[in-house]
Parts: structure tokens; sequence; C-alpha cells
């Protein structure tokens, strides 16, 4: 029986199409193999948000070369933001490589299966969704527009059936993915929107939750607020990148926002649902940073006290805005001073944050066992450990917390757990 190899760095995106090629090839009669040496089918799904995953991508398909040279019929693909429409540019660059397919397009040298065989006959208990690609934004350090196009939303009737087969296979949470989630539904016929979907897909018998990311703050009505705020499975959690404090740095960044503006999001957030809990994306070093501007980022982090923060470092990303008329200023070891100072800060808001939950109970979804230790998370996404005898997986389980850090939480489960 033949073999495939998939390797995948970069967003939950590329994770969740990645998981449908593994579903499509195992429908053709692939079975996964862990090395890809012993692979027919080896493919890449790759990311350019960073350097640092470029980097990663190029030296794995280096790492091909030798792969190709020694068996000559092994077909090798590569996808992902890597992709973008000069491919004669990748051919020369690549050589190694057979066929090259743009992120979230369909592998024209697969044969066709039909559309259940491309979702996972065994799902995992949280699966992701994608809802939507590409991204109309142009923020000038993003290369994402460029590489997977203008929005382009699927219809609440194909995502919600989607969601049901999941569940019937499995699937306990759904996170429903798009680069900018919150335009869900703009470039559909008729009126529909993110808030609409959630509705929709919240009626799914034997769905417990429901996530979504990556918002953008422009685009987060009072709709979807309420929305989140009313439906039983949509879970109580919000990620909203402010990306900067500054407003001199946000309009470099063209995010389409002040400060000001952000602060106010969050504040109407918290008050129509207090128990919600943020995260954020932040970039430090963007060419023009001042301490000042810096300076303001570490305060706006203070005064909203997120859940959770990814921090990066600025990298140049070739094609876009930034790359080609803003200067990369900010020396590297100024960068990194910084990001250790917010990963500092935000370290004693998360500690504080979660020592909150001493000795409180919590229900956590489980979603496997890892080095002897039952895991799962709550709504609002803490990461939970705890013992137990037996299989908890994909079962609701209630948990009286007796440790706390700024990462993760542990304790012992009640005696009620529910299917």
């Amino acid at each position: 029986m033949p073999g495939y190899y998939i390797w995948t760095i970069g967003c939950q995106m590329n994770e969740a199409e990645s998981e449908r090629l593994a579903a499509r090839l195992e429908a053709l009669g692939y079975t996964k193999v862990t090395q890809p040496e012993s692979a027919d089918i080896i493919l890449l799904n790759s990311c350019v948000v960073r350097a640092s995953a470029e980097n990663k991508a190029v030296n794995k398909l280096a790492a091909l070369k030798s792969v190709k040279r020694a068996r000559p019929d092994v077909t090798i693909a590569l996808t992902g933001c890597l992709v973008d429409s000069n491919t004669g540019e990748l051919e020369k660059r690549f050589p190694q490589v057979d066929y090259f397919f743009k992120p979230g397009d369909e592998p024209d040298f697969l044969p066709e299966v039909s559309k259940e065989r491309t979702l996972p006959a065994h799902p995992p208990v949280a699966d992701y969704v994608p809802i939507m690609q590409g991204c109309n934004n142009f923020c000038t350090y993003c290369i994402v527009p460029y590489r997977r196009g203008r929005e382009r939303s699927r219809t609440v009737q194909e995502i919600v059936s989607e969601v049901a087969l999941l569940v019937k296979r499995g699937t306990k949470e759904v996170t429903l993915l798009g680069q900018n989630v919150d335009a869900y539904g703009k470039d559909l016929p008729g009126v529909s929107n993110l808030a609409d979907l959630l509705t929709e897909v919240n009626k799914t018998r034997g769905l417990y939750r429901i996530r979504f990311l990556t918002s953008h703050p422009r685009d987060m009505s009072a709709k979807l607020i309420d929305t989140i705020a009313k439906l039983d499975k949509v879970c109580r959690v919000v990620s909203l990148p402010v990306q900067a404090g500054s407003n001199e740095i946000l309009a470099a960044m063209k995010r389409g926002y002040t400060r000001e503006e952000y602060i106010a999001l969050v504040n109407r957030i918290r008050e129509r649902i207090p128990d919600v809990a943020l995260s954020t994306d932040v970039i430090v070093g963007f060419p023009g940073e001042t301490t000042d501007n810096f300076k303001d980022t570490y305060n706006l982090l203070d005064e909203i006290k997120f859940d959770s923060v990814h921090i990066a470092a600025y990298s140049v990303r070739p094609g876009t805005y930034a790359a080609k008329n803003l200067t990369d200023d900010v020396p590297p070891v100024e960068k990194k001073a910084r990001l250790d100072v917010l990963e500092k800060l935000q370290e004693a808001i998360a500690t504080e944050i979660n020592a909150k939950l001493m000795g409180k109970t919590v229900e956590i979804l489980a979603l496997g066992e890892k080095n002897g230790k039952w895991w799962g998370r709550t709504k609002s996404d803490k990461l939970v450990f705890f013992s137990g005898e037996g299989d908890f997986t994909g079962k609701l389980v209630e948990i009286t917390i007796s440790h706390t850090s700024p990462w993760s939480l542990s304790g012992s489960p009640s005696v009620e757990i529910r299917e």
C-alpha cells in the first residue's frame, strides 16, 4: 500500500488544510508514514508569516533533495504561503518539488474524491473548520493577502453540514477559522455574517463547544458580541490581535483603528460578556518603533490584562508594503529585549489571573493523555491537567483546581462526568 508523509508549519488554517489533504490521500488508498524516506507522496505545508517559519520550510525542502535523488519516482508537493502566483521562480529554486499549489487550493495532481472523504474518518475531539479564505486588510507587515488572496466565504449550509459530519465522527468542539474571521459572509449574496453562522452551528446536536479565530478589531460588531454572550456553546474567549499600543505604529501598520478605539472595544466586550477571556497578538520592533512607542504597547498590555499574549519580533516579509517602503531600523538585540520585557509582564499578569481559579471547580473538555496526565481546556481556553482512571477523551469533566501557574492549571476530577 503506498504511503504519504505530510509536514506542516504555521497557523491553524494550515493544520486544518493538512488534515483534509491527509483524509483525501487516505481515501485514495495511501497510508500515513512517519518518515519522508518511506513515502510515495511527500507534501509540505509551509508558512512565511515570520522569517523563522520560512527558514524552517526552506530547510525541510533542502533535506528532501537527497530523498528525491535516491528515489526519483517519489512525488513531492509544496503548498502553504511559501507558494505564490510565480511558480516559475519556485521551480527554479526548488527543482526537487514536482507540484506547487497555493494555500487553500485543490491539488490538481490528485484525483478528486467526494467532499465527505476529504474530512478525517476519525477526527480529533477538538477540530478546525475553515469557513473563509483570504484577507482584504493589507496590513503593511503581512504577506497573507498576497498569498491567500481576497476574502472568500464558504456558505452557511456547507459549513453547518461539515460540522455535523465531524460531530457524527467524534468531534465535540470546533474552531471556525479565517484570516479575518469577523469578515465572514461579506462576499456572500444576501445578509450573512459570523453571528448568523454561529447561531446555526450552535444548533448542531452532539456538539459541545464552538470557538473562532482570528478576529480583526475593526470588524468586531455589536451583533457578534451579543451573539457570543447569548449562545450556550460559543466559548467566552475572544482573540483580538492589537499588534501595537502606539497610535503612530498602528497607523504605520495600517491597522485601521486607534489605541483608544481598541480599548473602547475591549470595554464593550467585557461589559456584555463579564467572564470573557481575551487574547491578543503583538509585534515588537516594527520599523520606526521608538522607546516611547514601545512603552505605549507595554502600558496597553498592563492596562487591559489579557489572559494570553502572543508576542513576535518584527521580521521583514518580502513583497509587503513595509518591506518596500519602511526601514527595518530596530536592531535585533533591541527587538529581543523588548520581546523579553513584554513576556515577563504577561507572565506576571497570567499568574495573577490564573491564581484566582485556585480552589474553584471548572468544566474542561478532555482532549487527551500526555506523560501519564489527562489534559483538556476550559471554555475560556485554560489548559488543565488532571489524573484519573479510565478514558476521559471527549468527555466534559468537572475539575477542582489545586495548582495554578501562568501557563496551565491542575486539579482533581469530581464525581460527575458528562459524555
